[in-house]
Order: structure tokens, then C-alpha cells, then sequence
């Protein structure tokens, strides 16, 4: 597929990044020759040194020709009159990078659709939603909803003092009858595993199950850890994501939060607290411990650090774990930090970048696809697809597919019901089924449903 990336920063670099390894044909146009280097030396595709809304630049980048053109520049305007310039040279996909909510809102003068956009992302505002679904399972350091939030999949880090330690998954399956679960993926010290029953758990591996929603509490417990209700929060970072993050928790219907937002530039600070009366917004250096802990943090229930530093998010979170706050949440864009971070004992990591490539995925692999999220920290997506009559994964038993390898079948949504997937189950046409693969076998599995 020809994919035209306008914007070669942190976003548009993961996304290329994920796209050519999955041979597609990708081009991206950047003004900055810096950004511009990095992808070439890099990645396998094309660079173009040009300004995002000339013509004649887009022409030279065949933005006309793209079956997908993606504008992820940091500045709204930009992706807006780059999208629609595409658009008229005859992209036939524009996917666009808005941040400003005038454009989503109901009643605005001006819709996507009018400027030729087909889909507008907001990278911080998915962010915002994951950390606020995060908060709602202590426990967890990932939460995934699926099959319109009739399964989640959560992901946990097993303790030492786990009772799972050396356990295989069939022993664990079959020390909880009662319970109906699926472990789909591990993360063990850099490697990603799609594991079969006789694969043991280790100290400190990361573990994702599968379950429906109201059992996950219980799943947890099986793994030796307890809920524990969050109900205050403190967040570093006023400005952008942090704001969000506020804004959501104080409009949740399901129950009160306690906020306190800190944001270093006194006017952002005094704007914050006029929009948003239900939390305390401080005026400070969200970094500073002598802040911190003048302010509570030891007697919060959760901190979350979304500042624009991200070696700071992740001091300031272990400065919070050590005063025994119950769950750390970092926002960290390398991918480097990602699994240092949960090794060092940070409880969840979040990064927009992901976000972004979450939400483009889903139109890059259309047909089907009803979902494509990439796990944080390990090499693996969940991949929600629909089967027709045509499908071949609907011609025999899970059992008796020949499935590729690196990928498992976790669950299916039929009529309404939900089912954790085992070697017995029979896939129909119009079944949702979530699937958890490897990257190198998604192109694979994906050709099953068609």
C-alpha cells in the first residue's frame, strides 16, 4: 500500500518505522533535514525535504498517489491545509493530526469532513483515556477493552512472591476451575512469547490475560495481588495531556476524584483553575520532590507524571513509589525506556506515539479489522477482526487451523456473547474474534478472514 507521512517527527517516525516493516511503500516529507536524516539512515523509505503545505512539495512527495496520506505534523493548521491540498491531488485516504477540540465538537462550523479529512486523531487525548481506564485497575499496568468492553486484557508484573512463579500455564488454568481466562502473551527480560501450556512463569515477567470484564478482579487475585480502590490523584504537568487527564477524571459518573494538578507557568496555572473548579490546580515545578511532598504526594493514592521531560516523569515516579503511593504512571516516548521503566518498578508507562499508531493502524488495515493495539514494552498487537462466509478461519476447530506461528486466538464475540477461545472452538461468519500475534505474523493471520 502507498503511504505519504507528512511530518517526520516523533510520530511520524514510529509510524513509518511500523509501516515499512510491513513492506509498505512509504514516503515522509519534512522541512527539518535533521528529522529528515534519522528516518533515512534508519528506515527503509522515502524522504522528501519540503514544506507540508506547498503544491508543488506535495507533488514531488506523490501525495496525489497515496492511498493513505497521513499528516502528523505538531501543528494543527499545518496537517489541516497539507490533508486538504492532498485530498484535491487525489489521496484517497487523509488521516489528520488535530489536537483542537473546535473541530470535534458537535456543533462546530467546521467538521473534518469538510476540510477532506476522513480521520482525525488525537494522540493525547487516547493517552488521557488509557491513563484514566489505568487508575481503574490498580493492579494493572496495561488495560485494553475489547468486543465493546465485554473482555479486557490486562496486563500485570508477577512479584517474586507471586504463587504463579514456576508454575506452567496449565497448571495455573487448572488450579482455577471456576475462572475462564486466557494468558496470551509474556514479557520476559526483552523477549516477547506467545505461550503454549507447558511454558513456566518467572520472577518478574510481564503476564497479559485475557478475560471477560467481570472477572478480571478475580484473575488478578489468582496472580497475588489485591485491588485497591484509587481516590485521590496527583498530577504533574499542567498543560496539554496532564489538563486532560483532569478534565476526564472530574467528569467521570462513577464516582468523585480528589485532583491536584501542578503546572509550572503561572498564567497556564491560573487559566487551569478558572476552567476546571472540581480539582486544585498549584503553581510549581511539577520535578521539584521539596513541591511534591510539601503538597501530599506521600498521602496520595496515585501520581501521574505527563510533563514534556520524561527522565523526570520517571524520577518523580519512583520518588513516589518509594513514599508508598499505590500506582506510578509515566508518560515515556523512547522505546527504550518502556520495559527499563516497569524493571525498575514503575507500575504503568504510557506513550502517545503508541496511541497514534493504534488509532492509524485500524484504517491502514482496513476490511476486516476492527481494532489493531500494540502492547506497551513487548513485540506484540491484539488484532480484532470480523470472519465472513469466506473466511477460511471459519472452515474447521481452532485445533484443527494450522495458525501461524507467534500468533494465538483469545476470544470471540458472537451474537452478543463473549468466549474465551480453546482448541474446540468453532469460528462463524460474522464472529468477532480477538487474535495476539507476533508483528511478523499479523499479514498472516490477517488472510484467514479474508
Amino acid at each position: 500500500m502507498k503511504i505519504v507521512i507528512i511530518g517526520g517527527g516523533e510520530i511520524g517516525y514510529d509510524l513509518a518505522s511500523v509501516l515499512s516493516s510491513e513492506k509498505h511503500d512509504v514516503t515522509v516529507l519534512d522541512r527539518d533535514k535533521t528529522a529528515l536524516s534519522r528516518v533515512a539512515d534508519s528506515l527503509d523509505v522515502l524522504t522528501v525535504e519540503g514544506n507540508a503545505t506547498s503544491v508543488k512539495d506535495l507533488v514531488s512527495a506523490t501525495a496525489g498517489e497515496a492511498e493513505i496520506l497521513i499528516c502528523v505534523t505538531s501543528i494543527d493548521e499545518v496537517n489541516m491545509i497539507a490533508g486538504m491540498i492532498g485530498r484535491r491531488l487525489g489521496a484517497k485516504m487523509v488521516i489528520a493530526r488535530i489536537r483542537s477540540d473546535e473541530f470535534s465538537d458537535d456543533n462546530a462550523p467546521l467538521t473534518p469532513s469538510d476540510l477532506g479529512i476522513d480521520v482525525m486523531i488525537h494522540p493525547e487525548l487516547s493517552a488521557a483515556h488509557e491513563i484514566a481506564q489505568l487508575l481503574k485497575r490498580s493492579s494493572a499496568s496495561d488495560v485494553i477493552n475489547l468486543a465493546d468492553d465485554r473482555m479486557q486484557l490486562i496486563g500485570i508484573r508477577l512479584e517474586k512472591d507471586s504463587p504463579l512463579i514456576d508454575k506452567s500455564l496449565t497448571e495455573y488454568a487448572a488450579n482455577y476451575p471456576e475462572l475462564t481466562f486466557r494468558v496470551v502473551a509474556i514479557g520476559r527480560r526483552g523477549r516477547t512469547i506467545i505461550p503454549t501450556g507447558s511454558v513456566k512463569f518467572q520472577n518478574y515477567d510481564q503476564i497479559f490475560v485475557l478475560a471477560e470484564t467481570q472477572d478480571i478482579n478475580d484473575v488478578i487475585k489468582t496472580t497475588g495481588k489485591k485491588e485497591k480502590e484509587l481516590n485521590s490523584v496527583m498530577i504533574a504537568g499542567g498543560s496539554g495531556m496532564g489538563a486532560m487527564i483532569a478534565k476526564i477524571l472530574a467528569e467521570d459518573p462513577a464516582k468523585t476524584w480528589s485532583v491536584k494538578l501542578i503546572e509550572p507557568d503561572y498564567d497556564k496555572a491560573e487559566q487551569l483553575a478558572i476552567d476546571m473548579k472540581e480539582i486544585m490546580v498549584l503553581h510549581g515545578n511539577p520535578t521539584d520532590p521539596d513541591l511534591l511532598v510539601t503538597e501530599g504526594i506521600n498521602e496520595m493514592d496515585a501520581f501521574i507524571a505527563v510533563t514534556d521531560d520524561e527522565e523526570s516523569n520517571i524520577i518523580s515516579c519512583l520518588m513516589a513509589k518509594h513514599l508508598e503511593v499505590k500506582k506510578t504512571v509515566a508518560l515515556v516516548s523512547k522505546p527504550d525506556f518502556i520495559p527499563l521503566a516497569q524493571t525498575i518498578g514503575l507500575d504503568a508507562v504510557i506513550n502517545k506515539k503508541v496511541a497514534a499508531s493504534n488509532e492509524i493502524h485500524r484504517y491502514v488495515r482496513r476490511g476486516r479489522v476492527i481494532s489493531v493495539t500494540e502492547l506497551r514494552g513487548i513485540k506484540a498487537e491484539v488484532i480484532e477482526l470480523q470472519a465472513t462466509k469466506e473466511s477460511k478461519i471459519t472452515k474447521k476447530p481452532i485445533k484443527k487451523l494450522n495458525l501461524p506461528e507467534g500468533c494465538v486466538i483469545g476470544g470471540v464475540l458472537r451474537n452478543g456473547d463473549v468466549e474465551i477461545a480453546t482448541g474446540e472452538t468453532q469460528i462463524n461468519a460474522g464472529d468477532r474474534v480477538i487474535i495476539f500475534c507476533l508483528p511478523s505474523a499479523v499479514d498472516r493471520i490477517t488472510k484467514l478472514f479474508q
